[in-house]
């Protein structure tokens, strides 16, 4: 009887992370992209997005106050809506990834250019705007991922991995 089970088991494991492998990057890639087509799509409605203001802050203190909230956010809309659309379609993926890279490059410098926006106890506690921007850190290890299939890679279930790790 244990027999039989471990072989359900064994069968039941198999099918399941061969499903996995087979459609957890298209799922990730999707899923990521909705995320950025739905914050992009809120920029482009005033005071809809709660994070507009820190958005529009940082790029004008970045941009050393040439770029002001009236140009910026719109063109922060546009940005993040082409790279939901990019991750949705899957088209144009390099330059989706780049112009992923290079949002989440900003989204991450009010941690440090506005910590007191960011944090209640800095670096420790943040507050709910700087969970927002902590929590794309999983953006960017599924950008990394997604990344790593764009030359045609994919996940594979085997027990055994490829020699290039052992």
């Amino acid at each position: 009887m244990s027999v039989n089970r471990e072989s359900w088991f064994e069968n039941v494991d198999t099918s399941l992370t061969t499903w996995m492998a087979r459609y957890g990057v298209v799922l990730l890639r999707v899923s990521v992209g909705i995320v950025f087509l739905w914050f992009g799509f809120l920029k482009f409605f005033p005071n809809v997005s709660p994070a507009q203001d820190l958005a529009a802050n940082t790029i004008e203190t970045l941009t050393f106050g040439l770029i002001q909230s009236t140009i910026s956010v719109p063109v922060l809309a546009i940005w993040e809506t082409l790279i939901g659309i990019g991750l949705i379609t899957g088209k144009f993926m390099r330059v989706t990834l780049a112009l992923l890279g290079l949002q989440m490059l900003g989204t991450i410098t009010p941690l440090f250019l506005f910590p007191d926006e960011t944090f209640r106890t800095f670096p420790i506690v943040p507050t709910l705007e700087g969970q927002y921007i902590i929590k794309n850190l999983v953006l960017v290890s599924a950008a990394i991922v997604i990344g790593a299939t764009v030359r045609g890679g994919h996940l594979v279930a085997e027990k055994e991995q490829p020699a290039i790790y052992r």
